[in-house]
């Protein structure tokens, strides 16, 4: 069964599941809300602060943009989709799925290209709305292709460990301040800033810091992220192979 006959079969059904979960359906409005908050509050509050402090914000708007798109749109979908999985580990459908024309394989395909595909595009719409730390769009899409993976790590990371949903949103709570993490190396200089490497997130951060100054390589970033969160999305898929066979 070819991706775009497993979509048909599947899409429908994850549209009727996130419409009928009131959290879901805020969740996949994240994004747009972020795109507001950072166009009109973000540069009023810098302007507040500009004048009853003297700080000044601005040069840590790529810290919110980071935070904001390139962290929080694809682990928000990530987490809508772990849920999903875990609902369908919940309802026993994923054993159910084995016996149906949809392969595994399909399956699996279409739960990590679905949520990168989606993180691809809202980053797209999403980040020109905001108007913080502008770039061109060639440099959006890249930024958006390097960061989407998160979204099929994180919902199956949250399917594979997580025994139900009320475990996932542990999980989801304690893998957040893990995944902002690495927006600390924005305050690090030289080889410091590599500690952070391990974690999926640092990449995109490190390619948006590239683009914005202009120092370095962001092709070699680009490569590098990309095998990186590859390694790491290949190990969570054999965990979650061995864990839906079970």
């Amino acid at each position: 069964m070819t991706l775009l006959t497993t979509f048909k079969a599947l899409g429908p059904i994850d549209v009727a599941n996130i419409r009928r979960d009131s959290l879901l359906r805020w969740m996949a409005l994240v994004p747009f809300f972020f795109a507001f908050l950072f166009r009109y509050v973000v540069p009023w509050v810098r302007d507040g602060i500009l004048e009853r402090t003297g700080f000044d914000l601005a040069p840590y708007y790529i810290l919110i943009v980071g935070y904001g798109f390139i962290i929080g749109v694809p682990a928000v979908f990530g987490t809508v989709i772990g849920f999903l999985l875990l609902d369908e580990k919940d309802d026993q459908t994923l054993t159910a799925l084995q016996v149906t024309p949809i392969t595994m394989t399909s399956y699996i395909t279409y739960r990590v290209f679905v949520p990168i595909l989606i993180s691809i595009g809202l980053v797209l719409v999403a980040y020109p709305l905001a108007g913080l730390v502008p770039l061109p769009a060639s440099q959006i899409f890249w930024l958006s292709v390097l960061s989407a993976p998160m979204a099929p790590i994180l919902a199956l990371f949250l399917a594979t460990f997580a025994k139900n949903k009320v475990q996932g949103f542990a999980f989801m709570k304690g893998s957040g301040s893990v995944l902002i993490s690495p927006l600390a190396a924005f305050f690090f200089t030289g080889a410091w800033t590599w500690i952070f490497a391990i974690i999926p997130t640092f990449w995109a951060q490190k390619l948006l810091w590239v683009l914005d100054s202009g120092k370095g390589d962001p092709w070699v970033i680009l490569v590098l992220g990309l095998v990186a969160q590859g390694i790491i999305l290949w190990l969570l898929l054999m965990r979650f192979n061995r864990v839906v066979r079970q």
